[in-house]
Formats: structure tokens, sequence, C-alpha cells
């Protein structure tokens, strides 16, 4: 009988044993989940979407570098006097950088996505001492939703007789953020400038327009 109640003890000790070990650790994932978490996400969330506007911006420069050019894409009609009478953009070319632009967007993002990168958690308390120690965290992403990219422009007076013309493009895309345990969508959105033009002309009283709406891409990721 002294055998068996020994025994039985030392099952409840277990028992007790492995039930302290089970609630430290609940609470451990709980506090870690709740003070942790949401610090690494936001790192995450700050790293990626640096990565992911460097690498719209890489590609806004070497599409429109190569293939766009203000003279072949924006007509400047005048009158026998010089006036300006109307703008007239090629809607079909600027439409087409815009499609290669949003390609190549989601490609090179898809591939950041699956190779990911890797953040020591000792960054993640931004102490220069600490920054590059303790085990990595490692971040990937997935393009989610639309790459969309639009056309804006605006003019301004540049002296007598003469209006610069700045054309912008935005590019807008939302990807996902994805860390052990964690996800998080985060909107990426950019605009660059693409050109800057000095028209020579009188410009008309009615401000000088161009109607940009009807550029743009817009490519589905789903």
């Amino acid at each position: 009988m002294e055998v068996i109640n020994i025994n039985n003890k030392i099952k409840a000790r277990i028992l007790i044993i492995i039930a302290i070990i089970m609630i430290n650790f609940t609470i451990f994932i709980y506090i870690f989940d709740k003070t942790v978490m949401p610090t690494v996400m936001a790192v995450a969330d700050a790293e990626m979407r640096a990565k992911a506007i460097e690498i719209v911006n890489r590609t806004i420069i070497n599409e429109y570098s190569n293939q766009f050019n203000y003279d072949q894409v924006i007509r400047v009609d005048k009158d026998l006097e010089g006036n300006i009478v109307m703008l007239k953009a090629d809607t079909l070319k600027m439409n087409k950088i815009a499609c290669d632009v949003a390609l190549e967007s989601q490609k090179e993002l898809m591939k950041l996505g699956e190779v990911g990168i890797k953040i020591p958690l000792g960054y993640i308390t931004r102490n220069n001492i600490l920054s590059y120690y303790g085990p990595s965290v490692t971040i990937k992403m997935q393009p989610i939703g639309h790459v969309e990219t639009k056309y804006s422009s605006e003019f301004e007076s540049a002296g007598i007789n003469q209006t610069r013309h700045k054309i912008y493009v935005k590019v807008k895309t939302t990807v996902r953020v994805i860390i052990p345990l964690k996800s998080n969508d985060i909107q990426v959105a950019n605009e660059v400038p693409i050109a800057e033009t000095i028209i020579v002309g009188k410009t008309p009283n009615t401000a000088v327009q161009l109607d940009l709406n009807s550029a743009g891409f817009k490519l589905g990721n789903d």
C-alpha cells in the first residue's frame, strides 16, 4: 500500500509540475503575443513597405527611362500666332508603359515575397548595440488585390508665355506581410514625377488642361 501511495504522490507531483509548466508557457505566449508581436509586426510592416517602395521606384525609373519621351507622348498644338490651343496625350503609349510598370512591379514583389528578408530580434529593440544580435525573424510578403498605375499632371507659370508642365505616375498596391504566427495587409503607394518640361507659347486665360484620367493600368493579383 505504501508503494502505491508513493507512486500516486509521484504521479500527482509530475502532473502538478506539467500543469505549472503549461500554465507558465501559456502566460508566456500570451504576453509575447500582446507585447512583443505588435512591435515585431510594426517593424516587419515598415521594412517590407520600404522594400516594396524601392522596387516600385526602380521599376518606374527603368521603364520610363527606356520608353517615355515627352515630345513623342504629349502633342502641343498651337495656332498661327503661337498660342497654345490644345495638349493631347498618346493614351495608348502611356497605357502600355503603365502596363509594363504594373507587370514588372508585381513580378519583383513576388520574387521578394518568396525569398523574404531576415531581421534579428535585437533590431526590434532599436538599440544600436543589440541591433545585429539574437535569432532572426523571417519576413515574407504576398501581393494581393491589384497593382494600379495612374497618371496626373499639373501646370504652373514659368515666366512670360512659358508654362511648366509636370507629369506624375502613381503606383498603388496592397501586400500581405507575413511573419511566424501573424500576418498583416498594408497598402503601398508612391507617386513619382516622370516628366517636367517648359512649354513655350501664350497660354489662354482658361488654363491649359490635360485629361489623363483615362490613362493608366490596373493589374489583378487574384
